[in-house]
């Protein structure tokens, strides 16, 4: 974990780097005539981090209750190595506890020491807050517990749909700095966002699902590069127009500075699922 003093922490020294994680193969998930999962197969190694992203109703967070175990799917299988974690977008937390006692709480239900819950205070920076009541928390206070919670077991697979939603910038890079953390520490993180970038930040490999499907996965550089190139003109009387591609050669009259923007996450996610810039 990064401290404020950005040295390395680690959440739990029991973790150790190791095979498995999460796979999915073949998943098929109905509801009645709709189908929110076609056929999904997704890997995530122990000690790595992959993004999953998606428009909203993709069937990302339909994705997560399965990989957790809280839905069944239709078709195709689910591996998972050891305990999991997870923190769904809406945070769950007891709001008449205090932050420790919230842990303890979480605690108890996973059969393991109530001690081992004040590794958690420190990465999500809740040390100077763990005796303080829950619901009397600010909303990026309470994100925080709510991710910490999920990871009081130890789990070796971590599942975090939308973790960082709402969030303020100091909770975000706590959170984030968790994240890494964990992986480091051997954990199988499947994280969930539409914030593109927080993937770039983590390092994260990618999986882009659209209507159920897993429509391109890879690393941030790799479906970056599929990306057509952008230019930026700026014309004489003021006007910034943008169009595809990288030549500069019959640029229109007018033009006083023309710039390459480089194919970035964003114009491959954009261009992927069918969107363009404005």
């Amino acid at each position: 974990m990064f401290g404020p003093d950005q040295r390395r922490r680690s959440l739990d020294r029991g973790f150790q780097a190791s095979t498995g994680g999460l796979v999915l193969e073949d998943v098929v998930k109905r509801y009645g005539p709709r189908v929110a999962l076609d056929g999904v197969s997704l890997s995530v190694p122990s000690g790595s981090i992959v993004a999953l992203l998606g428009p909203n109703g993709a069937g990302k967070s339909t994705l997560v209750g399965i990989a957790c175990g809280l839905l069944a799917p239709d078709a195709g299988t689910v591996r998972v190595s050891g305990p999991v974690g997870v923190a769904f977008q809406e945070i769950g937390i007891y709001p008449s506890l205090t932050v420790r006692e919230n842990l303890w709480a979480f605690a108890d239900v996973h059969g393991v020491p109530r001690r081992w819950v004040d590794r958690l205070l420190e990465p999500f920076v809740l040390s100077a807050l763990a005796d303080r009541v829950a619901g009397r928390l600010s909303g990026g206070e309470q994100r925080r517990l709510h991710a910490a919670i999920a990871l009081v077991h130890s789990p070796r697979v971590v599942l975090l749909d939308e973790p960082t939603a709402g969030a303020d910038a100091s909770t975000r890079a706590a959170i984030l700095d968790a994240v890494r953390g964990l992986a480091h520490d051997g954990a199988a993180v499947l994280y969930t966002t539409h914030y593109l970038p927080e993937v770039e930040a983590l390092g994260a490999g990618v999986a882009v699902l659209e209507a159920g499907r897993v429509i391109a996965a890879g690393t941030v550089a790799s479906l970056s590069a599929r990306a057509a190139g952008t230019l930026e003109l700026t014309f004489g009387d003021g006007r910034v127009e943008r169009r595809p591609g990288t030549s500069l050669d019959g640029l229109p009259g007018g033009v006083v500075r023309a710039e390459v923007i480089r194919p970035s996450l964003e114009a491959a996610y954009l261009e992927l699922t069918g969107r363009r810039r404005a």
